[in-house]
């Protein structure tokens, strides 16, 4: 197992990612943990900005504010929503760090915010739905993306993001093991009386990913409670083909599905 070092954060992120799109405006705004990162539309909303809530990806450990601009920019622009992506902080740095909720200085419609994320942002996203039911009064989050999601820690060997690699980044996040079923940080293991409260949901899985199988059944038991779900997988495909929609066309499939999940989601709430 490689040993901590914070230069692991320097590698380049996946490659094959299409351009980032051009939108209104582009803000940077500090919260006081960390920062979001706002893509803002042309025009000027009736009732306010729709939003879309993102939590990168890295195993709670790598990625940033960078990490996906291409597919926030795109969501921005095609769905004519404010984008937001969450900076959160890192482990090992801040082990089992909790979400930010956004707190944005735009002019945005509290009754239709998306939640969304992808591999661990995808848990973190899962588990932001959750706390969401729980505030008094609760949160009305109207959506989830989830793409290739960490729902449960099961690990299979897989190329990639074999088992190895997964629980040295699980390690990072959550150094007591302890925790590691705690439904703060697997949402399936959440109570299902509070599952049963949360938005409906896109889950995307890759077929040769050791996430897959976790991720479809968080969808299974969502659905036998009564929650709407749509998941999909895309076949012989690894991990993370997420941000490589200009190399791959599964790629841009998967991309593509998600903007119009998020885009019907905003158009029937």
């Amino acid at each position: 197992m490689i040993p901590w070092h914070p230069h692991i954060r320097k590698a380049p992120y996946i490659p094959g990612g299409s351009p980032v799109r051009t939108v209104r405006a582009v803000k940077d705004i500090s919260l006081q943990n960390c920062k979001i990162r706002a893509f803002i539309p042309e025009g000027t909303p009736p009732e306010g900005w729709l939003v879309l809530l993102y939590i990168h990806g890295g195993g709670w450990t790598l990625g940033s504010i960078d990490t996906l601009n291409l597919f926030i920019s795109r969501q921005c622009k095609e769905n004519n929503c404010v984008s937001v992506m969450l900076d959160y902080r890192l482990a090992p740095e801040n082990p089992y760090s909790a979400v930010v909720e956004d707190t944005a200085e735009f002019n945005a419609n509290v009754n239709k915010i998306a939640g969304g994320g992808s591999s661990s942002g995808g848990n973190l996203a899962a588990i932001t739905c959750l706390k969401a039911q729980e505030l008094m009064p609760p949160i009305p989050i109207t959506f989830q993306l989830l793409i290739v999601p960490v729902t449960d820690n099961t690990a299979f060997n897989t190329i990639w993001l074999c088992e190895g690699r997964m629980m040295w980044f699980c390690k990072m996040y959550l150094p007591d093991p302890v925790t590691w079923t705690g439904p703060d940080n697997l949402p399936i293991f959440a109570s299902d009386a509070l599952l049963a409260k949360v938005p409906s949901a896109f889950i995307s899985v890759c077929e040769l990913d050791i996430l897959r199988d976790e991720g479809l059944t968080y969808g299974k038991k969502l659905k036998s409670l009564g929650v709407k779900v749509e998941a999909k997988v895309y076949p012989g495909v690894l991990h993370q083909i997420f941000g490589m929609d200009a190399a791959l066309k599964v790629g841009k499939q998967q991309a593509d599905d998600a903007i119009k999940a998020v885009g019907d989601a905003f158009k029937a709430a």
